[in-house]
């Protein structure tokens, strides 16, 4: 009975998306103190699986379905910026630490031409 449980359980589950990685954001969030990249890879994780991250806040003004991921660690403040909007693909498009109280102009210049980039290529594709 307890198998049959788990098994409903998984079931309902969504189909775990695989992670796009854009420009050097896969870099980028490697460098992260090792608090910061274990919290990410779980709260990316939760994307993948159609789940909202823990602490998390829009960012349309960067491109339609654009989110932030917020991470609090003893190591600092981190931001993890991406796109799980599309059916094939969670694309993660900036990784970067927070040093201010507002995003900076050059992380979201940085998340907009990427977000840009991912829509470019996947109407080429077409």
């Amino acid at each position: 009975m307890i198998q049959e449980a788990r098994v409903a359980a998984s079931s309902s589950q969504k189909p775990e998306k695989e992670i796009q990685w854009i420009g050097s954001s896969l870099e980028d969030l490697q460098g992260f103190p090792d608090d910061a990249r274990r919290s990410a890879g779980f709260q990316l994780r939760r994307v993948q699986h159609g789940l909202d991250p823990e602490d998390w806040k829009p960012f349309d003004e960067l491109g339609a379905g654009v989110r932030e991921a917020r991470l609090s660690e003893d190591s600092g403040v981190f931001r993890v910026m991406y796109v799980a909007k599309f059916a094939e693909a969670v694309y993660v498009l900036h990784c970067f630490q927070k040093k201010t109280r507002t995003t900076s102009m050059p992380d979201k210049s940085i998340t907009e031409a990427r977000y840009r980039a991912v829509v470019a290529g996947k109407k080429s594709q077409k």
